[in-house]
C-alpha cells in the first residue's frame, strides 16, 4: 500500500506539480485545482486515520517518505496539499471523539478548506511558551484577545486551532487550545503576508478582539495546550526535514544534469573537481539528513521520546537543503540565477524551513540542551 502510494505522489509531483511551479510562484495565487486533484487522489488526508476518512498512513516513517515525492515536486504547493495534516494533529493529540469526528472528516473530503493553525505572535516565534493571546473564562466558554501572524492560510482559514493561554504571565503552564471558526464574532482574518519563497502557500494574520469560543471548542483541558503543541512540533519538524529532502533532492538533480551538458574548455564542467565536489558534497549532507529524519520517524512511531532528534533532522535537512541549492544555482551560474529558473526557486523556498516551526539556532539549542543534562 505504501509503495503504491509513493509512487502516486511521485507522479503526481512530476507530471502536475513541476509544470505549473514557476507560474504559481510568480503569480502567488492559490493552487486549488492542483488541490482538488491531490484530494481525488488521497493525497490530502492519506496520513489521517481511516475512522475519519482519511487514508491510514498514520506511521511518520512512511508519511515523510510520501512528503518527500510531494515536495520534490514543488514545495509551496505541497504544503498548501498536506495543510489539514498540520491541523488534525493538535485535534488528535488534545481532542475529545466528538471533536475528532467535528472537524476531520471535512479534511478528507474533496473540497478540503483552508484551515490553519495559530502559534506565532509579533512577540512569541521560537519561544511559544510567551504567547499572550489571553482566553479569559467567562460562562459558557472563553472571550479571546490576541495577535498572531506569520500563519500558513490565514487571510483564507475557514478554520483554526488556536492556541492561547488561560493565565497569562504563567508560561506554559496556561497554554490552552481553541478551534475558531471564521464568521465567529470578533475574529478577523487579517492581510496576507508577503514572502521571499513558498509564495503560493500564504502566510498572513490572525486577530481575535473580544471573540467568544464556546466551551466545545476547547481542545483538551485547560493547561495542556503546551504538552500537545510539543507534540505537534516534534512531529511538525520530522515533516519539515523531508520538505526540505524534497527540495534539495530536486536541485541537486538538476545540477547533476546541467553540469553533465554543460561544457567550458572542451570538457563538461562535471569533469571538474570545482564542481563534482560540490554536488558530492550536497548529496552527502542530503543523505545524512534523510537518515536523521528517518531515525527520529522510526523513534515516533516506536512511541519513544524524540523531540532531540526531531531538532537534529530538521536543522541537518534545512541546511542541507540550502547548501544543495546553492549548489544548484553556483553549477548553472548565470542560467539558475534568472527568474525562469527553477534554481532560484528551490533556494527561496529552502530558506523558509531554516527559520519556521523553530530556527535553527533554536534546533541547535534543543540538542544543547539534551547533549550537556
Amino acid at each position: 500500500m505504501i509503495d503504491e502510494l509513493i509512487a502516486r505522489a511521485r507522479e503526481f509531483a512530476e507530471q502536475e506539480l513541476r509544470p505549473v511551479a514557476l507560474a504559481y510562484d510568480e503569480s502567488e495565487a492559490f493552487p486549488r485545482d492542483e488541490l482538488r486533484r491531490a484530494a481525488e487522489l488521497g493525497l490530502t488526508c492519506y496520513d489521517l486515520p481511516e475512522e475519519y476518512g482519511g487514508g491510514g498512513v498514520t506511521g511518520l516513517g512512511d508519511s515523510i517518505r510520501v512528503l518527500e515525492e510531494l515536495t520534490w515536486g514543488d514545495s509551496p504547493i505541497a504544503l498548501v496539499i498536506t495543510q489539514g495534516g498540520f491541523f488534525a494533529w493538535p485535534v488528535l493529540a488534545l481532542g475529545t471523539e466528538e471533536q475528532k469526528r467535528r472537524w476531520l472528516p471535512a479534511l478528507c473530503g474533496p473540497e478540503p478548506p483552508a484551515v490553519a493553525v495559530a502559534i506565532t505572535e509579533p512577540g512569541a516565534g521560537s519561544d511559544a511558551a510567551a504567547i499572550t493571546t489571553a482566553a479569559e473564562r467567562v460562562d459558557g466558554g472563553y472571550v479571546l484577545n490576541g495577535h498572531k501572524t506569520f500563519i500558513g492560510e490565514a487571510h483564507i482559514a475557514e478554520r483554526a486551532v488556536v492556541f492561547a493561554t488561560v493565565a497569562p504571565g504563567t508560561g506554559a503552564r496556561g497554554i490552552t487550545a481553541f478551534v475558531v471558526e471564521h464568521g465567529d464574532e470578533g475574529f478577523r482574518r487579517g492581510e496576507r503576508l508577503p514572502k521571499l519563497g513558498s509564495r503560493c502557500f500564504p502566510a498572513g494574520e490572525l486577530h481575535f478582539e473580544n471573540c467568544f469560543v464556546a466551551d466545545d471548542r476547547r481542545l483538551g483541558d485547560e493547561g495542556r495546550g503546551f504538552s500537545g503543541l510539543m507534540w505537534v512540533f516534534d512531529r511538525a519538524r520530522v515533516q519539515l526535514a523531508a520538505n526540505s529532502l524534497g527540495i534539495g533532492r530536486a536541485a541537486l538533480e538538476h545540477a547533476v544534469a546541467h553540469a553533465k551538458e554543460r561544457e567550458a574548455f572542451g570538457r563538461p564542467i562535471a569533469d571538474y573537481q570545482a564542481v563534482s565536489f560540490r554536488l558530492v558534497d550536497a548529496k552527502l549532507k542530503l543523505d545524512q539528513a534523510r537518515l536523521l529524519a528517518r531515525h527520529a520517524a522510526r523513534l515516533c512511531d516506536d512511541g519513544q521520546r524524540f523531540s532531540t532528534e526531531a531538532a537534529m533532522a530538521k536543522l541537518a535537512a534545512s541546511e542541507a537543503a540550502m547548501f544543495a541549492t546553492w549548489a544548484a544555482c553556483q553549477t548553472l551560474g548565470g542560467s539558475g540565477y534568472i527568474r525562469d529558473s527553477p534554481a532560484q526557486k528551490w533556494l527561496r523556498d529552502a530558506k523558509l524551513d531554516e527559520i519556521w516551526d523553530g530556527t535553527s539556532d533554536i534546533m541547535r539549542l534543543i540538542v544543547a540542551r539534551n547533549l550537556f543534562r
